[in-house]
């Protein structure tokens, strides 16, 4: 039995044993789907006529909406809960006592509130007659506190020689954040940010609880209003959009990644010999 790393490679009986563990687990998650389809199936949910309403202008014009109106708040969610962020990460990594103690329990609060109770309770308490607001201030007080974390693991991983350093040469605390402590954070933090934006984006559907007109919520209601409560076309026409914006966001972040890789400010010094040959060409 050869060895590795991390474990011992599997004999042939182990092989064998996952393979049948394998081939067990895959029957029956093809079962399960054969079963869920046939019971969807009994209520005729793919019977072709549930796909005709969605061939109308006016269904095509509720989803549009739908999704401009779910933009719409993950655009002022994703805004608001960065710039809270980084306010309760700043009152995290303050020298005042009281300023991280106010931070830090605003921060634990509100991670540990349930986002669909904070939605509502701020849909039925503060804002009932805009929910968009209330759907909005819900993910912001939420991913606000995620973010404020993300933020402060991120800015205390760079190395400390560097706010030594910065100190030494008389910067302030706030230049030595903003001008040393940030740009070598963000590049580290990006991946993270990015994934809870992508959980920003998804969790507004939550407001279609409280009758915010996202696309979820204009789905349900061509779904109530249309003969057969065609729910498995709708769902089969809704979950790749979310998949798509999703995917959509992941690509920008991979771009943004991959344009500070390339950034000058990025870029390892040169070597004495290619500033010698650079300037000989010169």
């Amino acid at each position: 039995m050869s060895a590795n790393v991390l474990f011992d490679a599997p004999g042939p009986k182990a092989r064998t044993r996952n393979n049948i563990i394998g081939a067990v687990a895959s029957l029956a998650i093809l079962g399960l789907l054969y079963f869920v389809y046939r019971q969807l199936d009994a209520k005729g949910q793919f019977a072709s006529y549930l796909w005709q309403p969605f061939q109308y202008t006016e269904i095509q014009r509720r989803i549009g909406e739908g999704i401009l109106a779910t933009l719409k708040a993950f655009a002022l969610a994703s805004v608001l809960s960065l710039f809270l962020g980084a306010l309760l990460a700043a009152g995290r990594l303050s020298d005042h006592a009281p300023a991280r103690w106010v931070a830090s329990t605003i921060v634990e609060f509100f991670r540990a509130m349930p986002l669909l109770i904070m939605i509502f309770a701020l849909y039925v308490g503060v804002f009932t007659s805009t929910p968009l607001w209330a759907l909005v201030i819900g993910l912001t007080l939420y991913n606000g506190s995620v973010q404020a974390e993300i933020f402060r693991a991120g800015i205390n991983a760079v190395p400390k020689g560097q706010s030594e350093a910065a100190y030494a040469v008389g910067l302030r605390k706030t230049q030595v954040m903003v001008f040393v402590l940030l740009p070598q954070a963000v590049r580290a933090m990006l991946p993270s940010i990015i994934s809870q934006l992508v959980v920003t984006l998804k969790d507004t559907s939550l407001g279609f609880i409280i009758t915010y007109e996202e696309l979820l919520y204009n789905g349900r209601l061509i779904a109530a209003t249309s003969l057969g409560f065609p729910y498995v076309p709708l769902v089969m026409i809704i979950a790749p959009i979310y998949i798509l914006m999703c995917l959509a966001l992941s690509s920008l972040a991979t771009w943004i990644e991959r344009r500070g890789r390339r950034s000058p400010q990025g870029a390892p010094p040169a070597a004495p010999e290619a500033e010698a040959v650079a300037a000989a060409a010169e």
